[in-house]
């Protein structure tokens, strides 16, 4: 359990999508430890549960709802439970992600591509509009978004629909940097490298076994993101390039 002086989140609350599993999960635990109350986001209420509980260990207030987050109805019923429980806003996570099995220019479904950029992107976009309206009341707010090093350089690995909304990720980052710093709003992106999360499940041709252990795991994407959480409203890092040492397995 986290001493009290170890604890720079404590009085502030914290959003976070996607938070059933590995980055969000992770996010969820390490906010938690630095004292940030926490409302949680994900499809599957039974792994909010599980991630909820580790987050109380640390002795802090924790909400969750299951919800889509290309839903904008429901996010917006989200975002308002959170204001009206805790009082304030002071960080949104956007870590909600999805990937296909199908993923190069001459499998990609419309369906599938309509899906990943409906989750990837535009989730991200409704969840952090849906937040600004308290942190420009409150001039003071950060939004965290978790994209990837495909969101930087495109990957074949990655696939094209998957790519494409990770730059997207990237852009409403700077744009929302570009327009709110007037109003106390700081954005990051996060860009990793293969981190060992369910989302390689998908993956059409599985790395070798030994490989899980040798890519970025999600604690560290977690601690990552609790650093960026407690730094003073002065300091930006706008993006955050994190990769594994190892390039080849």
């Amino acid at each position: 359990m986290s001493s009290k002086g170890s604890r720079p989140l404590a009085g502030r609350a914290a959003l976070i999508t996607g938070a059933g599993s590995g980055i969000g999960r992770a996010a969820a635990v390490s906010l938690a430890a630095a004292g940030a109350a926490l409302s949680l986001a994900g499809r599957r209420k039974s792994l909010l549960v599980e991630t909820a509980a580790l987050a109380r260990e640390h002795d802090v207030p924790v909400r969750y709802q299951a919800l889509d987050v290309a839903d904008n109805d429901a996010v917006e019923r989200w975002v308002a439970d959170a204001r009206d429980t805790h009082g304030r806003i002071d960080v949104l996570v956007n870590s909600a992600g999805t990937n296909a099995p199908n993923r190069t220019w001459q499998n990609t479904s419309l369906e599938s591509w309509n899906e990943l950029i409906a989750t990837n992107l535009t989730g991200v976009f409704q969840c952090t509009r849906a937040v600004l309206p308290t942190m420009r009341a409150q001039r003071n707010g950060l939004v965290i978004n978790v994209s990837s090093m495909a969101g930087v350089h495109a990957s074949l690995v990655s696939g094209v629909a998957y790519s494409a909304s990770k730059f997207g990720v990237v852009s409403l980052t700077q744009s929302l940097n570009l327009e709110e710093w007037r109003n106390g709003i700081r954005a990051t992106v996060v860009c990793p490298g293969e981190v060992n999360t369910p989302i390689m499940e998908k993956r059409p041709n599985q790395p070798p076994d030994h490989a899980y252990a040798l890519m970025l795991q999600p604690e560290e994407l977690g601690a990552t993101i609790a650093f960026l959480a407690a730094l003073p409203p002065r300091a930006l890092i706008e993006q955050i390039l994190i990769r594994p040492t190892v390039r080849e397995y």
